[in-house]
């Protein structure tokens, strides 16, 4: 079966202006991201790719725009299923005042029981994205063999959660997870288990110096939606 690159787009105007974007139309690339998707390319180089597949959302085909221009004969394939999760009437709203909801603390303990107003559920969201995965690898191995790989560019709850599912992790476990953006995660699938062979790879290990004065929800909460990375 194919191995599967996840992409997690570059670095958002949301990110750096602490925003849960959701499925907000308009949400770019800031400068930051656009210079990480410009380095995908290179980045990849050494991968044959038989597909590239995105989310519908603006951040996530301005990241695979560069690979795409580069990659002779290779078309995007829009996928509704990897879009970001729907988080309802939070789009919109700053992560710092969304940390006094309630609901918050169910999403970081809890997510299986989490459901966004007017939104959908985190279990809702794992289903699909892992249904989208899986219908792709067959169709993927199909048309261009078992060892084909094929790039997927998404979000940060989404890649969480197709980890998660890779690993038989349990949804409620997988705020453990952590994806920065433009970073690479793989998953290479075969006949009887996937094997998790990358996560969150940047090639940069600047991010992993701890903040200054870190407070006590950076130090154990995770960001709804993916942090913005490294400054």
């Amino acid at each position: 079966m194919p191995t599967l690159i996840l992409v997690r787009h570059g670095r958002s105007t949301a990110n750096t202006e602490g925003v849960l974007a959701g499925r907000m139309p308009g949400v770019a690339l800031d400068e930051r991201g656009k210079a990480q998707a410009a380095a995908l390319p290179e980045r990849l180089a050494g991968v044959p790719l038989a597909a590239v597949v995105s989310s519908p959302l603006q951040r996530c085909r301005e990241t695979v725009a560069p690979l795409l221009s580069v990659r002779d004969g290779l078309a995007v394939h829009e996928e509704e299923r990897i879009g970001e999760c729907d988080y309802g009437d939070w789009s919109g709203r700053k992560l710092a005042e969304l940390a006094g909801e309630p609901l918050m603390e169910v999403v970081q303990q809890h997510p299986t029981a989490a459901a966004f107003p007017g939104g959908e559920s985190m279990r809702e969201m794992q289903h699909r994205a892992a249904e989208a995965v899986r219908e792709w690898n067959a169709r993927v191995e199909d048309e261009h063999g078992p060892h084909a790989a094929y790039l997927m560019c998404s979000h940060g709850d989404i890649i969480k959660s197709l980890v998660a599912d890779a690993l038989g992790l349990h949804l409620d476990l997988f705020q453990r997870i952590s994806v920065e953006p433009c970073s690479v995660t793989a998953i290479r699938y075969t006949r009887l288990r996937p094997f998790l062979v990358r996560l969150g790879d940047t090639g940069d290990l600047g991010s992993l110096a701890p903040p200054a004065a870190p407070s006590e929800a950076e130090r154990t909460d995770a960001t709804v939606g993916g942090d913005a990375g490294a400054p």
